[in-house]
């Protein structure tokens, strides 16, 4: 009687599945690391983008909340919340125009809060 291929031990283990296997773990290890460069966190455009908008959000807040507290204590009633609200504004349009108007190598590099 032959054997036929139901005899054959099914704990054998065949080289092409190990081959695969090894494929497999290779791939997913790849694949690990690229997902891990990608979620890193934002780049350098989004941290610019939050910068910008915090300048804009941040200057008319303060000139706003500085002009209210100058009237109140004077008592004048809107003269210090307009002066120092376009005041704010003026500074935070500022604050973008000169990050704006960086070269685009330096714009990475420039991160940090100078004022000049």
């Amino acid at each position: 009687m032959a054997a036929s291929e139901s005899d054959r031990d099914p704990l054998e283990e065949d080289v092409r599945v190990s081959s695969l296997e090894e494929r497999l773990v290779s791939a997913q290890t790849r694949e690990r690391i690229k997902a891990g460069h990608r979620n890193k966190g934002p780049d350098e455009s989004q941290r610019l983008g939050a910068r910008v908008l915090s300048y804009l959000i941040g200057g008319v807040a303060a000139g706003f909340v500085l002009g209210w507290i100058f009237d109140t204590w004077l008592g004048t009633t809107p003269m210090f919340l307009l002066l120092f609200f376009f005041l704010g504004t003026g500074v935070a349009f500022r604050k973008i125009y000169m990050i704006s108007s960086q070269p685009v190598d330096d714009i990475g590099t420039a991160l940090t809060d100078d004022d000049d």
